[in-house]
C-alpha cells in the first residue's frame, strides 16, 4: 500500500467552504473509486487554514491510474476544481510507506495530532523508527496511536505519525502520564538526537472523514 496526505492551505475565511466542497461534491464524485479516503481533517492549532486529507492506493501505478481517470472526469473538472481553485493557496503532498497501518479510535469525536519528523540524513530515520517502535508498547499504555508512516517523497527523511485523543486535556494528561514512564523516558534521552526539525499539528475530523 502507498499513503497520500495532501495538505491544502486555503484563504483565511474560506476554510468551511473547503470543507463543504469536499464533503458533498467531492465525495459524491470519488467515493473510493479513486483511492480510498483514510481521513480528513482542518487544523485547529499548528498551521492555521489548512485541510489534510489522506488516500491510499495499492501501489504507486494504481495511484498514477486513478488519478489520470479522475482528471478526466467531467464531473470532477466541472463541478469540484471550480469550487476550490479560488480557495486554494498551496498544496502539499506527502506520499508515504505504513510502518503501521491506519486503525481507527475505538470511539469517536476525537481530536487528532500529526506528528511529522525530520530525521537526520544517513541512517537518522531508521536509527529513530528502531528506538520509537521499540518503546511504542510502552507509550501504548497511556494512549494509542492511530497510524506510523515513512516518507517516500514531498519530504525526505521524514517519519509522520498520527494520534487521538478524546480531548485536548486527555492529550496533555496521557502525555503527561507518558513523560513519566522511565521507558519513554529513555527513549526520550536518545530519540530527538536522530531528529533536524520536529512539528505537531491539531486537528480536526471533517464531518465526511473515516477516522472521527
Amino acid at each position: 500500500m502507498i499513503y497520500e496526505l495532501r495538505t491544502y492551505t486555503v484563504k483565511p475565511g474560506t476554510l468551511g467552504d473547503m470543507i463543504k466542497a469536499a464533503s458533498t461534491v467531492s465525495r459524491d464524485i470519488r467515493k473510493d473509486g479513486y483511492g480510498k479516503l483514510e481521513g480528513y481533517w482542518s487544523t485547529e492549532i499548528g498551521p492555521l487554514n489548512q485541510v489534510l486529507h489522506m488516500w491510499s492506493y495499492n501501489s504507486f501505478d494504481e495511484r498514477a491510474r486513478l488519478r489520470a481517470e479522475l482528471a478526466k472526469n467531467p464531473r470532477w473538472t466541472g463541478e469540484y476544481v471550480p469550487l476550490i481553485r479560488p480557495l486554494l493557496v498551496r498544496q502539499e503532498v506527502r506520499l508515504m510507506n505504513a510502518v503501521r497501518p491506519p486503525v481507527a479510535p475505538a470511539s469517536t469525536g476525537n481530536v487528532y495530532e500529526l506528528r511529522n519528523y525530520r530525521a537526520k540524513a544517513a541512517g537518522g530515520r531508521k536509527q529513530w523508527l528502531d528506538a520509537f517502535t521499540a518503546v511504542l508498547p510502552e507509550r501504548e499504555k497511556y494512549s494509542k496511536i492511530v497510524g506510523l508512516w515513512t516518507t517516500e517523497a514531498g519530504q525526505p527523511n521524514e517519519a509522520c505519525h498520527i494520534w487521538a485523543y478524546p480531548s485536548l486535556n486527555a492529550r496533555a494528561e496521557a502525555r503527561g502520564n507518558a513523560m513519566k514512564d522511565p521507558a519513554w523516558q529513555e527513549f526520550l534521552g536518545k530519540g530527538p538526537g536522530f531528529l533536524e526539525e520536529m512539528h505537531s499539528t491539531i486537528m480536526l475530523p471533517a464531518p465526511h472523514s473515516p477516522l472521527q
